[in-house]
């Protein structure tokens, strides 16, 4: 099997499993309508994936406990798009080849809908995982990685930092935090569940950090250089908007090389897992190659 297709298989186990969440909940009729809206929309799930893939990387299998970190990191990452996508932040009409949520709903359903996802991540953790142990290790990784010294700290230093001249300093605390905190929250949780030694831990949480950085020069990239139909989303609006981009501050060049050193020193974090790890070094090269 071809790795698009474990990949796109992985991606829909994932969205079973979020579908199976939804059903069992009583859910206000309103909110679950739009719930389901935006998170069965044809994203690729690649953080929700990482969160498997590193389960049974280290862990030899998926286990239930994973499944449930798969949604909920699925759940903050589409919350996180929701709110990022309003008026009030980037201001966006599409997302994942469909209408933004409040372009499909209203503004204040839109808002809601992110509110919704965020409690029920941390919800389905306190009540899904197996053991207590384990469940708290899961909600702090996520509450560091997703919250005020994370993605959010890079969701307001975005937002400060348009149509001002941007550094590379900048560039580097916006975009580690933003997104590459979340891959590595991924990947740290596929590895708390897998059962991870320490040093296994911390190679994958490397791996995560370096990947993710590399996911979103990739993203600075495409949003210049291909088609909004490509994207999902409206390409151009970086530039447009002032962005501090890797090709706006260093260049379109240089952000291809360094997007290429990020994959290849992530792949250097596997090493000591060997061949059983062939399936995150082809997903490195896959978001490297990424052309949507």
């Amino acid at each position: 099997m071809d790795f698009d297709t474990r990949l796109r298989r992985k991606a829909q186990s994932v969205n079973f499993t979020l579908q199976r969440i939804l059903d069992c909940r009583q859910i206000n009729s309103d909110v679950k309508e739009a719930l389901k809206y935006t998170l069965g929309a044809p994203g690729k799930r690649v953080r929700s994936v990482l969160v498997l893939w590193c389960c049974e990387l280290v862990g030899g299998r998926l286990n239930s406990n994973a499944e449930i970190a798969s949604a909920a990191i699925e759940m903050v990452h589409t919350y996180s798009l929701i709110h990022d996508d309003l008026p009030a932040m980037d201001d966006d009409d599409m997302r994942r080849g469909i209408p933004t949520c409040h372009k499909a709903f209203d503004e204040a359903t839109a808002i809601l809908t992110g509110d919704a996802l965020l409690t029920l991540a941390f919800e389905i953790l306190a009540e899904g995982i197996d053991k207590p142990a384990i469940a708290i290790r899961l909600i702090s990784q996520l509450a560091q990685d997703a919250g005020a010294a994370g993605m959010i700290a890079g969701q307001m230093a975005d937002l400060k930092a348009e149509k001002s001249a941007g550094t590379k300093k900048m560039l580097e605390y916006i975009h580690i935090n933003k997104t590459a905190k979340m891959f590595r929250c991924a990947t740290a949780m596929g590895a708390i569940c897998g059962g991870a030694a320490q040093k296994q831990f911390e190679c994958l949480c490397e791996y995560g950090l370096h990947v993710g950085l590399a996911f979103q020069i990739a993203d600075d990239i495409l949003d210049e250089t291909v088609s909004s139909k490509q994207l999902g989303k409206t390409a151009g609006k970086d530039r447009k908007a002032s962005k501090c981009t890797y090709p706006a501050v260093v260049g379109l060049e240089r952000a291809k090389e360094v997007r290429e050193k990020l994959t290849s020193e992530a792949m250097a974090m596997l090493k000591s897992f060997g061949p059983k790890a062939d399936t995150l070094r082809q997903f490195a090269m896959a978001l490297l190659e990424r052309t949507k």
